[in-house]
């Protein structure tokens, strides 16, 4: 079975025993990997004064960063960072990866059109928005829509170069959501139930991801019905166990091991996290693929993300679970 075929009956809810699926939203550590720059950090400010000879080779480049990574770490999916980010760009980056792998790897890249927590320089006029002029806050959710469901539709009709999206606009802080469930119930819910349905109309899936506390907005969202939820972050005091009483097993869950114990913990304190997750993602049987609770992300040191891969590698069998981890 390809990773493509097995991320993909994972994302359906199948279980088929063996080893757990494993991917990365993002694998940021690719000069220490590789000695390569990761293609969502390179700038490329003189791309329309190149030759296409010399844009061929940068396309090359970045396809097989993405490629290389997946299969040192045994990646089942690889999630694309397009690179000038225009749809054509878009689409030749997506066809060299194809071209190269063939069916190898579920592909998908970032897809979503709500809300996302606003920065701090523009937090205080959007919080003012919402109450005084909630109409141009649904307006613009409205034209998002359209935007990705039109991308969503060229893709398809360009052959399924890609599999899905993952939909990365962040809700939460870690202690609390930034949208209470009010706010979440009109600003949020219509537009991300809609763009999950206009993907699926495709045959596209869509991976929710989001950082810190779901769990007050957690049924809402589970409610859009997404294929999987991502990243499930313990330092925003997520817990697959309570995740799972809330969404039920038709959700496929992904993530959980704490990165920033990965970055700052113990030897000890990421071993144990990394086998915690595997343990409670698999329980039971569930559909579940592993993850970091972020990504890979630039200051991880590389060899704690190497020794989360081993780890999975040694105990992420559905057919060992009693074996590992007991009853």
């Amino acid at each position: 079975m390809t990773g493509r075929e097995l991320f993909t009956r994972t994302l359906k809810g199948e279980v088929l025993g063996g080893q757990v699926p494993t991917f990365e939203l993002v694998f940021y550590l690719t000069m220490e990997a590789f000695g390569k720059v990761h293609p969502s950090q390179r700038r490329y400010a003189q791309w329309n004064q190149m030759s296409q000879t010399e844009r061929k080779l940068h396309m090359d480049e970045m396809a097989q960063i993405y490629i290389d990574t997946a299969r040192r770490y045994n990646h089942s999916a690889i999630f694309v960072h397009p690179n000038p980010y225009d749809f054509e760009n878009t689409h030749w980056l997506l066809e060299t990866i194809r071209e190269k792998t063939g069916d190898e790897f579920y592909i998908m890249m970032h897809g979503d059109v709500t809300w996302a927590i606003p920065n701090g320089d523009e937090m205080m006029d959007f919080s003012i928005k919402m109450y005084e002029e909630p109409e141009e806050l649904h307006e613009e959710s409205k034209k998002q829509v359209e935007k990705m469901s039109e991308k969503a539709r060229k893709l398809h009709e360009r052959g399924h170069l890609v599999d899905g999206f993952a939909l990365c606009s962040d809700y939460c802080f870690n202690v609390n959501p930034f949208f209470n469930c009010d706010q979440f119930d009109e600003f949020i819910v219509p537009y991300l139930k809609e763009i999950i349905s206009v993907y699926r109309s495709y045959g596209f899936h869509s991976i929710k991801h989001t950082d810190g506390n779901i769990m007050p907005i957690l049924k809402q969202m589970a409610d859009c019905k997404p294929d999987a939820i991502h990243s499930l972050d313990p330092q925003g005091g997520v817990t697959i166990p309570e995740v799972r009483k809330i969404v039920g097993n038709d959700i496929t869950l992904i993530g959980n091991v704490n990165c920033g114990l990965l970055q700052t913990g113990t030897e000890e304190e990421c071993r144990a996290d990394v086998m915690r997750s595997l343990k409670e993602g698999m329980a039971n049987g569930h559909s579940y693929i592993f993850s970091s609770s972020n990504c890979a992300y630039t200051g991880m040191p590389l060899e704690r993300y190497e020794m989360m891969n081993e780890l999975w590698k040694k105990y992420g069998n559905y057919d060992e679970y009693e074996k590992n981890f007991g009853k």
